[in-house]
């Protein structure tokens, strides 16, 4: 059972990574530890205009649409899971935590001027053959109807026994196919991550500078997974009411060139140069 937290405003992101970073090397992670049984809601939010100019501009989107991006409402509901993640009782060490997947379900456009509730909770921990993965679930309502939910899973390595699942209900198990028809390539310069950094509120040292990222064992900057979705749906286009499933498979470096391909069929892929893929999604109508 949930115990619901309301809030009266988004929490700084600034302060939550940092203490999620202090806090790492005291966690134990594991599938059957305890973790937060709490849903936070915020009430009565609307969208701060400028800054989601900002995105739509870093992600490739038009700008000055009635209507949000799909992926927006995850940068809205981020400093609630920040909070939840970087919590004492959050198992999983928030320092080296990777986003392996999300899955959006939304049920038609979302209004950039409307007002809507946010919540953000934990559904659970799953044993994965590289360690532990958290799902977390985030929903945007408008009086009372649920408009978008998204299902993120985060993956904490860590020893464990041969033998396990790649990772319970993975909410983006795509298939393959086989490599899509190479629609455009680009080129990244090295602010990406500083941009997009500025405009979601994720400044995570790992996608600034190659400085700090080298600090976390990456050679150059990456960017931000949500970013690198962000871009290819931009790209693809969304119909308003739609299921999106993504799965992140390797960084990408900053700068950097990397090809986007689609087939028609609702399939897209955005891959290196030699072809291996960065991620690999879908979108589909809402049945």
């Amino acid at each position: 059972m949930l115990s619901a937290v309301t809030l009266t405003t988004a929490p700084a992101l600034g302060p939550l990574l940092a203490r999620g970073a202090l806090r790492s090397p005291f966690k134990r992670p594991a599938a059957d530890a305890a973790f937060p049984r709490t849903r936070l809601v915020l009430p009565g939010l609307r969208v701060d205009l400028v800054r989601l100019t900002a995105y739509e501009r870093v992600c490739g989107f038009p700008t000055g649409e009635p209507d949000l991006p799909v992926t927006y409402p995850h940068v809205l509901g981020f400093p609630l899971a920040m909070r939840l993640m970087s919590g004492r009782d959050f198992p999983l060490p928030l320092l080296g935590l990777v986003h392996t997947s999300i899955e959006i379900v939304r049920t038609g456009a979302l209004p950039a001027g409307g007002e809507y509730e946010l919540a953000v909770w934990i559904q659970g921990l799953a044993a994965h053959r590289r360690g532990t993965e958290a799902t977390v679930v985030t929903a945007l309502r408008s009086g009372g109807a649920l408009l978008w939910e998204s299902r993120s899973t985060y993956l904490a390595r860590h020893p464990v026994r041969p033998g396990l699942p790649r990772g319970a209900a993975h909410p983006a198990s795509l298939p393959e196919g086989g490599a899509l028809p190479v629609l455009a390539e680009w080129r990244l310069a090295g602010d990406v991550g500083r941009r997009y950094g500025a405009a979601s509120g994720d400044r995570n040292p790992i996608h600034l500078h190659p400085l700090t990222a080298r600090l976390f064992g990456f050679p150059r900057a990456i960017a931000h997974g949500m970013w690198a979705a962000a871009r290819c749906l931009a790209a693809h286009g969304t119909p308003d009411a739609a299921v999106v499933r993504v799965r992140f498979r390797a960084p990408v470096p900053l700068p950097g060139t990397v090809s986007y391909g689609a087939d028609g069929t609702g399939r897209f892929a955005l891959r290196a140069p030699g072809g291996k893929p960065h991620l690999t999604g879908e979108v589909q109508p809402l049945p």
